[in-house]
């Protein structure tokens, strides 16, 4: 005789009244007159109790809505409780151990979300008593520096939060680089990547004018004047009176020729409203795309490289075999498609749910950069200096850190340095997935099959004597019309054109040999990766060293000065 799952039932206890401050509990399924019965998780019949003991129980029930789950005690509850999870979701259900390996990402990509969440918080709170108002902005950052509790605190970890996500998202991009992590299907997960990178600059740049003193303003200023910097080229072939979009991009940007309150009005709203929606959506497509993409890049011998994190499989390690056995499930076909996914090949071998471990992993980069922002904000506070003036230039007027490269390319052409430079290095860096076609696994670091650790060091030797040669020949000579200053050669030399000095520079120069350098590698070794890696190493190292030659050693006039003791003395 088979056993049913309907449950007899249950006869009346002599002696026992019955108690009538409880609902009856119908059987599972029906009521006897044949309506169904609301069931719980487990398949029995829900027990509604009365009223005093749902009030009891109301947190618990409340908690048991909101989480459908209870504590997972297995791989499988494991799975359902990120599966069922919006939040979670944003993870597979299982992960790769060589995912988990530090060196594989090096958190930097949830240290940039940490530090975009921090910057996010303090900047709403900061925005509490800020008043964007050329009268009375710096006003209110006094305030808060000064008046407010912890609003000085506050302001610093806003501060550093923006740095630190400044340099953890160019660690990340440098990361994805470097281990060929942007090939096929990531090209386009990539060039979201430089999206995000480009709004990070943005907010840090918006953000830069707010306290409206006079670092911030005549650092403005120099951004103006590089969007306005088309007109050195519509000058100099004179069409400048009917076509002007250096003038327009100006005007785009602050609302009128000089920076004033329009120019802060578009900025605060900027700074707190376009750019962060836009990166929330941009990062929204872009943990998307990492899902679909198939998770994250892993080398072809990740299931050696994970071997030694897990112990072989066999009945008591489960979660080692490909399939663990549980309760019987039921498969539904949706649709019969063409083409492979980067799941076919890719069994559940070396893999652990993502709960609770990936997310441990996560917690610890985030504490790790919460930490590091309080640390920086405790032992060093935001600058401000004197209110804005525009009567009194800041000499020198310096771009923040991340643009001080930048403004030293911009200190021999605007238009090449400021916009046409890094205009080609984001295009060339959104163009390098879909030219470097290799099928070499993604994933490595440096791609030692083919020598990538090699040519990239080479390349960063090869960058900084191209770099540090170029800029001794421009501080030490000057350029083109320092050279022939004062000598009888004629007015051509004395005075040249203004598109062979906008076109001529150590900007372009220092551009075209980085340039001949990754063609001298491609030439090489036929491989468009390692010449990707020779221009990327060359122009990392050229950044650096300009970003230095701009923080150090520029001083009044932008004048090179090897200290800042030798700044003269006014």
């Amino acid at each position: 005789m088979t056993q049913t799952d309907s449950t007899p039932p249950s006869k009346p206890t002599a002696g026992l009244a019955p108690d009538l401050d409880r609902e009856s509990t119908p059987r599972a399924g029906d009521d006897g007159a044949g309506s169904p019965i609301p069931m719980n998780r487990d398949g029995g019949p829900l027990d509604t109790g009365t009223f005093t003991g749902n009030l009891r129980r109301l947190l618990t029930n409340a908690r048991a809505a909101v989480f459908r789950t209870g504590r997972p005690t297995s791989d499988r509850g494991r799975t359902q409780r990120v599966f069922a999870n919006l939040f979670l979701h944003v993870h597979s259900t299982r992960i790769h151990l060589n995912s988990l390996r530090a060196s594989a990402t090096m958190g930097m990509g949830i240290a940039a979300l940490a530090s975009f969440l921090i910057a996010t918080i303090t900047g709403v709170l900061l925005m509490i008593y800020y008043t964007p108002a050329t009268e009375l902005a710096y006003r209110s950052i006094k305030d808060i520096h000064y008046t407010v509790p912890t609003g000085r605190f506050i302001r610093n970890l806003h501060r550093w939060s923006a740095h630190v996500m400044v340099i953890t998202v160019l660690l990340h991009g440098l990361r994805v680089f470097l281990t060929a992590s942007y090939r096929r299907p990531r090209e386009f997960n990539w060039v979201l990547g430089l999206g995000l990178l480009a709004i990070t600059l943005g907010l840090s740049f918006t953000g830069y004018l707010l306290p409206w003193d006079q670092l911030a303003y005549w650092a403005a200023t120099i951004g103006a004047n590089i969007a306005g910097s088309p007109r050195e080229l519509t000058d100099a072939v004179g069409v400048t009176s009917w076509f002007d979009p250096g003038g327009f991009f100006k005007e785009l940007l602050l609302g009128a020729e000089e920076v004033g309150q329009p120019a802060l009005t578009r900025f605060y709203l900027l700074h707190v409203m376009v750019l962060p929606i836009l990166l929330a959506a941009l990062l929204a497509v872009h943990f998307w795309r990492v899902r679909k993409d198939g998770g994250l890049a892993r080398p072809s011998d990740a299931e050696l490289r994970a071997g030694g994190l897990l112990p072989p499989p066999g009945p008591d390690n489960p979660s080692a075999t490909a399939f663990v056995p549980g309760p019987t499930k039921t498969y539904g076909l949706m649709a019969l498609v063409r083409g492979r996914t980067e799941a076919v090949g890719r069994g559940p071998e070396h893999t652990i749910p993502a709960w609770p471990r990936a997310f441990r992993a996560e917690l610890a980069a985030a504490v790790i950069v919460v930490a590091l922002c309080m640390l920086l904000s405790i032992v060093s506070d935001a600058p401000l200096k004197e209110q804005a003036n525009p009567l009194v230039p800041e000499n020198p007027a310096k771009a923040p850190w991340y643009f001080l490269g930048v403004q030293e390319l911009v200190s021999f052409s605007a238009f090449m340095g400021g916009l046409v430079l890094p205009g080609l290095v984001v295009l060339g860096l959104a163009l390098i997935p879909f030219l470097d076609r290799q099928r070499d696994p993604a994933g490595v670091w440096f791609e030692p099959r083919i020598g990538g650790r090699r040519w990239f060091l080479v390349s960063l030797v090869v960058g900084a004597a191209v770099t540090v040669g170029v800029e001794a020949l421009a501080i030490r000579f000057g350029w083109i019309r320092g050279w022939f200053a004062g000598t009888r050669l004629g007015p051509w030399f004395a005075d040249p054109p203004q598109l062979l000095i906008i076109f001529i520079n150590p900007a372009t120069v220092i551009a075209l040999l980085f340039s001949a350098w990754s063609i001298w590698v491609y030439r090489a070794t036929r491989s468009t990766r390692l010449a990707a890696v020779a221009l990327t190493a060359a122009a990392l190292i050229g950044f650096v060293i300009l970003t230095w030659i701009g923080t150090v050693h520029r001083g009044p006039n932008w004048d090179f000065y090897w200290r800042q003791s030798d700044w003269p003395v006014h």
